[in-house]
């Protein structure tokens, strides 16, 4: 069904997330985790004594992946319980071990739990995103250190900066969402096997009160999906919170991505910097001059949606009631498999689009060139001053030139001509005019600052991450 075009297919999978991602969050890797999550706890319960047979478990390893989506189907419309309808549907297809699936077990075993190992395993593949972002933007960084431009501040030319100084700028934002997203990794923890309102009685009751045993089964099964930890106390649920603090991370990286897209769309307007643009690729259907940056465009929308899924999981979470209530559950299927698919899109079309930009050195300098009168002005009065001249009257005749200057620049379309007429004063005659306007000697240690970002924060962010590094990708449309 989901390939008809008589029905809605979301954009995020169709035209945007990788299918790496988009698989992860698909039914088949759902309910075969669920399945393994039976068999473990089988497992783990016979190793501990319970009356389970190995034929039971051999019959249930046998068929994790092969799942009869039908026969679930038409289980759930019959109990309209998910978990139940894929309890029998594995039990038919094993008889033998039908007796022990889900032993002492509740919903919440398989639902949370492998919702945490789905997430976890997104997390992993967020994560090497990032970073293949950071390492494209940490060479585009390294190429233009030493690129002198316009630095803007309320988007009005300031102080010089380079076009590396930059981009570390918004490297550095990434480095801090891939951080947040290593320390979520660090800090996951499993549900566990806790029981219906997570009292562990169930199992107490399985293992003849035997609390040893009942702590040892929560151990080894988080130990058997490479889980450290399990949440020290639960409801019936892991806490909702959790998801909060993962949607919040992703909504960092969307920040982030925002911004940089922002800004890359204002500098295609300002002919200084562009995404790629294809050969064939149409920016207008009727201005067909146009190159418009869609791949930013594409980045700031998604973007936009992820901050606004940001705002369920605390609602979801501050609604709990007591040891749980089900109004969570249609929120969560939404919120987050959407925010993990929208920022694998953002990152996959971010890779797309930082593996190509063309920067125009020429535009760049003729800004340069038209503002920088106006900032040599304070370095250009010290030089007249040294020359010779009285520092309060050269004071004044720069403001005056400078007033006539953007008079014309602005009223009449004309050129800064600031320059020109402070040449021609006799006053600024001891000036070395080529030596003050080398636009070098305005961008600070902005190339240094490059290079010792680089070198610490980079480069480590590339060794931990080097296989992923070699990753290209090509837009879905």
């Amino acid at each position: 069904m989901a390939n008809s075009k008589n029905v809605y297919v979301s954009p995020l999978v169709e035209r945007n997330a990788s299918r790496e991602m988009a698989e992860l969050f698909g039914a088949q890797k759902k309910f075969s985790t669920w399945r393994r999550l039976w068999l473990e706890l089988a497992k783990a319960q016979k190793k501990l004594g319970l009356d389970i047979k190995q034929s039971q478990i051999n019959q249930m390893a046998r068929h994790l992946d092969d799942i009869d989506f039908k026969k679930a189907a038409a289980y759930e419309k019959k109990f309209r319980h998910d978990v139940v309808a894929h309890i029998h549907t594995l039990a038919e297809a094993t008889p033998k071990a039908a007796p022990i699936i889900h032993l002492g077990a509740t919903s919440c075993y398989v639902g949370d739990n492998a919702d945490l190992i789905i997430i976890r395993e997104a997390l992993q593949i967020t994560a090497g995103n990032l970073a293949v972002v950071i390492n494209l933007l940490g060479k585009f960084a390294k190429k233009h250190r030493s690129v002198a431009t316009l630095g803007f501040t309320h988007f009005q030319p300031a102080q010089l900066t380079t076009v590396g100084k930059r981009a570390a700028l918004w490297c550095y934002e990434f480095v801090m969402d891939l951080q947040e997203i290593e320390y979520r990794l660090q800090t996951l923890p499993f549900r566990g096997v806790k029981g219906t309102t997570g009292t562990q009685a169930s199992f107490l009751a399985l293992f003849d009160g035997n609390h040893n045993k009942v702590k040892r089964l929560d151990k080894m099964v988080a130990a058997a999906f490479g889980f450290k930890k399990t949440c020290p106390v639960t409801g019936q649920t892991y806490q909702r919170k959790i998801d909060t603090l993962v949607v919040n991370a992703l909504a960092s990286i969307a920040q982030s991505a925002h911004k940089l897209c922002n800004d890359l769309r204002l500098l295609a307007n300002l002919k200084e910097v562009e995404e790629p643009f294809e050969k064939s690729q149409v920016g207008s259907s009727a201005m067909a001059y146009k190159r418009n940056p869609m791949r930013c465009e594409r980045v700031t929308a998604l973007s936009r949606f992820v901050l606004s899924l940001a705002t369920s999981p605390p609602m979801t979470a501050s609604e709990q009631w007591f040891e749980r209530t089900l109004d969570d559950s249609a929120n969560r299927r939404i919120v987050i498999p959407e925010a993990f698919l929208a920022v694998d899109g953002i990152l996959q079309i971010l890779i797309n689009a930082l593996d190509g930009l063309v920067v125009y050195p020429k535009v760049i300098e003729a800004h340069v060139a038209a503002e920088l009168p106006f900032m040599a002005t304070e370095n250009i009065l010290m030089a007249a001053v040294k020359a010779g001249g009285n520092r309060q009257q050269l004071h004044e005749k720069i403001r005056l030139h400078s007033r006539a200057a953007a008079s014309q620049v602005k009223r009449f379309g004309k050129p800064n001509d600031l320059i020109g007429r402070l040449r021609a004063d006799i006053d600024f005659a001891g000036v070395d005019f080529k030596k003050v306007l080398n636009p070098k000697k305005y961008i600070g240690r902005a190339p240094q600052q490059v290079d010792e970002f680089l070198k610490s924060i980079v480069t480590p962010t590339r060794r931990k991450y080097r296989k992923e590094l070699s990753k290209k990708v090509e837009l879905n449309v």
